[in-house]
């Protein structure tokens, strides 16, 4: 023997506890056989409506047994139990509960895309089944734009789409004038007359009497049963419906599409949202883009140098270089060092701050005591004339080589300057060169702004001091620099008796830069990101408003057999879409920043990676942010949902 379609043993359903308890079904048995048209009648409270939630699987019951075919409800999980909310209920409402943001054709789709049909299938069968309940012409309108008795027949689309063996219809009428109402009872008749299974919750009495089978429920309990119809289960078998529901990928295209649907409906309340994901990731690509810049040009200012130097500097190893700590360093030692082998120069170096006057032009500058040798060791030549010679140097002549803006700041022609005197610590210097320009360094230093002297004449008529703050080593065959260096320590210690010096090179420098400015961008980086995780809270406050507001729509969307990871995959998808537009029109404007900034003079470095990064992160954001407002839309209870105003 066939089991029944549908079975209630003693079922209970309570709510509260102790005083505040309320039986809303009270032992409540009933059996109800595929192809019936029965009628639960009851006033208001009776509990028609709870037992309508418990047939229908929106809710479960305190106590005994509610079986579907055989299986015991009690037993499914909540993907079964959206599986048969999509496969064999199909639920009309009194109150519509259509989407306000869809199509009619939309709204009569939400099963279907549940159930896994493709676009083209949903399209034609809610086009069909609008056709044939009068809506052929109405299929692109909204639920706003259509009158009370059409939305209800939109409805019943919707609960038919599926081929829903079971269609339950809780007070259909009730919001509908007496002609509506006719032909949608009339509906419902042709609807059993076809084989389906309908369950007709009402008050009404009259309504009630077009059932084939009329049951009253009053306190909870069934009072009467006019006993069952008959029963046709080889008719109904053939609406029997079964599908997986969605693939994963469908799962999520749907899902994209329903997001983009329901932000366009709150366009300004999307714009303030995208507001604070746009600001943190243009922020991101700019800052980023800034600190790379800077990065690049410290980074060719000490690459210009060359990878043949070695810097020599007073003091030990990891000491501050202050006071007598620093004489440490002598023209002896320069000396000794360039004669070593694989050495091409040994500059000695000692500088100090000077006041130039040339007639009644006066000017604060550096002087730099070095050697003949200095052009060669900073692979820097000259723009007018020629530098000292060792001949100046060994005689101590008083001759000056000037950068361009020293220069410009005493002489109306920097050309003509050469061969003309300032005066220096009261002692008169020939001009005896002009080096060519090199421009600011990566933290603004002027590199044109020097004066260069041969370290004997300084250190007779300038510093006063006989010891040098620093000794720059070209070496001849770079692939011997770590060789050299040791051979160079080692002369030093010698001549010392102890470690009072320090020598690095090249390499090393660019290291610490490059570690300096790595730290740099990551400030920056980290800076920009706190706007990005404001953003990131902003979405999940507007994502957690949005899940209030659409509570209604969320328990329509589980009625429809939405399981709780479609709806958890719904919102958390529209978080993404959020963070991913953001970041989309993040990275443009940052780029336009950087360009805005570029063109101004300043030194941007614009790479794939920040504007991946950035883009990357307003998605993280989004999907971090958005988990919260998703998981507790996919925990709400469909009862309490759909009664949500």
């Amino acid at each position: 023997m066939t089991a029944p379609l549908i079975e209630l043993d003693h079922v209970d359903r309570f709510y509260g506890a102790g005083d505040t308890e309320v039986r809303a079904l009270d032992g409540a048995s009933l059996t109800i056989h595929s192809g019936e048209f029965v009628a639960i009648v009851g006033q208001s409270g009776s509990g028609k409506s709870t037992l309508m939630n418990i047939i229908g699987c929106l809710d479960r019951p305190t106590g005994g047994h509610y079986r579907v075919r055989g299986q015991d409800v009690a037993d499914l999980d909540t993907n079964a139990l959206a599986a048969l909310r999509r496969e064999t209920f199909g639920f009309i409402f009194q109150r519509y509960n259509l989407l306000a943001n869809v199509s009619a054709s939309e709204n009569v789709e939400l099963p279907a895309v549940y159930a896994g049909l493709s676009h083209e299938e949903r399209r034609e069968k809610a086009s069909d089944l609008l056709s044939r309940l009068g809506l052929g012409d109405r299929t692109g309108n909204k639920p706003g734009q259509l009158s009370g008795g059409q939305q209800q027949r939109v409805a019943v689309a919707r609960a038919l789409v599926n081929d829903a063996e079971v269609i339950l219809a809780d007070e259909p009428t009730g919001a509908l004038d007496s002609g509506s109402s006719e032909e949608l009872l009339n509906l419902l008749e042709a609807l059993h007359a076809e084989g389906r299974t309908i369950i007709l919750i009402t008050h009404d009495q009259k309504v009630a009497e077009r059932a084939k089978r009329m049951i009253e429920i009053r306190d909870g309990q069934i009072v009467s049963d006019t006993g069952e119809d008959e029963a046709r289960p080889e008719e109904a078998e053939g609406y029997r419906y079964s599908r997986k529901g969605p693939s994963p990928v469908g799962q999520v295209f749907e899902a994209v599409k329903m997001a983009f649907r329901s932000l366009r409906a709150n366009l300004f309340r999307t714009a303030l949202t995208l507001l604070g994901v746009v600001i943190g990731v243009s922020a991101v690509v700019a800052m980023l883009a800034i600190g790379q810049g800077s990065q690049q040009e410290v980074m060719a200012r000490f690459e210009s140098l060359g990878p043949n130097l070695l810097f020599v500097r007073p003091g030990a190893p990891g000491t501050r270089m202050r006071g007598d700590a620093i004489a440490t360093l002598t023209l002896e030692d320069a000396e000794a060092l360039g004669a070593l082998d694989n050495i091409l120069a040994a500059v000695p170096s000692r500088s100090t701050g000077a006041t130039f006057r040339v007639g009644s032009k006066d000017y604060s500058s550096q002087v730099e005591g070095v050697s003949e040798d200095w052009p060669l060791a900073q692979n820097r030549g000259l723009k007018y004339g020629t530098f000292f010679t060792e001949d100046d140097m060994d005689r101590r002549i008083g001759v000056v080589v000037l950068g361009t803006t020293t220069a410009g700041n005493l002489f109306d022609d920097v050309e003509g300057a050469v061969g003309q005197y300032v005066f220096l610590g009261g002692a008169p210097f020939e001009v005896a060169g002009i080096l060519e320009e090199k421009g600011a360094t990566g933290w603004g230093q002027d590199q044109d702004d020097v004066a260069l002297v041969p370290i004997t004449t300084g250190m007779m008529r300038l510093f006063g001091q006989n010891y040098l703050s620093s000794i720059t080593l070209a070496v001849d065959d770079t692939d011997r620099v770590a060789e050299t260096e040791e051979a160079a320590k080692n002369l030093l210690l010698a001549r010392h008796g102890t470690e009072d010096f320090q020598i690095r090179n090249t390499a090393s420098f660019l290291e610490s830069m490059q570690e300096a400015q790595n730290s740099f961008s990551i400030l920056l980086g980290s800076v920009a990101s706190i706007s990005l995780l404001v953003g990131g809270i902003g979405v999940m406050n507007i994502m957690l408003v949005s899940v209030s507001e659409r509570t209604r729509e969320i328990g329509v969307r589980m009625a429809t057999g939405a399981r709780r990871s479609d709806i958890m995959t719904q919102f958390v998808v529209e978080a993404l879409v959020v963070g991913g537009l953001g970041g989309i029109a993040g990275v443009l404007i940052g780029l336009g920043v950087c360009f805005i900034l570029s063109e101004s003079g300043m030194t941007v470095a614009v790479t794939a990676l920040p504007a991946m990064l950035a883009f990357t992160s307003a998605l993280a954001t989004g999907l971090v942010f958005g988990l919260l407002p998703a998981r507790k839309a996919s925990r709400l209870d469909p009862v309490a949902a759909l009664a949500s105003e």
